[in-house]
């Protein structure tokens, strides 16, 4: 591979220009309203070559003394300067609502959503917004309903990836400029390990490992409501909800006494921590499709047993966590 002595220069202007920005921008509190002050424009490749053309025109004119070549020329340079106009206010006063980057498992593909919004009745077309590094994604904003933008983003390894700022940008109409800002917005995206491993679930009679199970005597305890069934018996149905015209919905509970699942970092004996994390990892996603109630001990972490979305958003955050700097005990094991 050849060595470009340009590459080190160019990578160094685009680190100084970006520093400079920050500086004089500071961090964006959502939502953010695109001003003047922040918006920069420069002509594209296009542009260039469409001034140098103008150029050889006025050369050409003067020398030969053409006033009709003179006056295409001067027409064409009022039209290129109309162009610059309506580039940058494409751009300008867009409304920046939301940036968010939803958890993915590693090896996955993530995305950071951006929510766009057009608040004046002007119509803005091909704004396009990326990540550093990354191809762009354009929209067009003809409405002043809020429009969602999904840039992606890739996941990896487990962990948290840290996004700094992103860039929205049009070269509308005609392609002759391109109006740009930069958003510096700090978004961090959780990846979770990736699930793996055979393993089979181990089964914890309690709430804590070591602790007893309870008796039988005690009552059910609550699940929650899942679709009617055919076979499903009409005294556990909710019947105030329906008498309500939600769905026909099922109570459904679980024994007071039943087995726990507790998964246990220390109880894996694989000498690599990343296969006993995605092998937990599998476990979690298992045991939360069965509805079952699970833990996790992790050196430093204990998940008491639960169930439902937010209890394995705390798992799987726990163990995308795990030995990074971002890793804390939510309780003492």
């Amino acid at each position: 591979m050849r060595w470009n002595p340009v590459a080190p220069v160019l990578a160094l202007a685009r680190e100084s220009a970006a520093a400079w920005m920050r500086r004089r921008q500071g961090v964006d509190l959502l939502p953010v309203a695109l001003e003047r002050r922040r918006l920069y424009i420069l002509p594209t490749g296009t542009g260039v070559a469409f001034a140098a053309l103008l150029f050889l025109m006025l050369i050409a004119g003067l020398n030969y003394g053409n006033s009709l070549a003179l006056f295409l020329t001067f027409l064409l340079g009022a039209f290129a300067l109309v162009a610059m106009q309506q580039c940058h206010r494409n751009l300008l006063g867009i409304a920046v609502l939301t940036v968010s980057a939803p958890a993915v498992f590693a090896r996955a593909r993530g995305a950071v959503h951006v929510t766009l919004a057009n608040p004046a009745g002007l119509a803005r077309y091909g704004v396009e917004a990326a990540l550093p590094e990354s191809p762009a994604v354009a929209a067009d904003l003809t409405s002043p309903e809020p429009r969602r933008l999904e840039l992606p983003l890739p996941a990896l390894r487990r962990g948290i990836v840290r996004i700094e700022r992103l860039r929205l940008a049009t070269a509308h109409p005609f392609g002759l400029f391109r109006a740009w800002t930069w958003l510096h917005v700090p978004v961090e995206m959780l990846v979770y390990p990736r699930p793996a491993g055979s393993l089979p679930m181990p089964a914890e009679s309690a709430a804590r490992p070591g602790a007893r199970s309870r008796g039988g005597s005690e009552a059910d305890e609550w699940q929650g409501l899942r679709p009617f069934r055919d076979g499903d018996s009409p005294r556990q149905v909710d019947w105030k909800a329906y008498a309500r015209e939600a769905p026909l919905l099922v109570k459904e509970y679980s024994p007071a006494g039943s087995e726990l699942r507790v998964f246990d970092f220390g109880r894996l004996t694989d000498p690599d921590v990343e296969v006993r994390l995605s092998q937990l990892a599998r476990w979690v996603v298992d045991a939360e499709a069965h509805g079952e109630r699970y833990g996790l001990a992790l050196p430093g972490v204990w998940l008491p047993p639960d169930r439902g979305p937010e209890h394995r958003h705390r798992c799987l955050a726990a163990l995308a966590l795990f030995g990074t700097e971002g890793h804390a005990g939510s309780r003492p094991v």
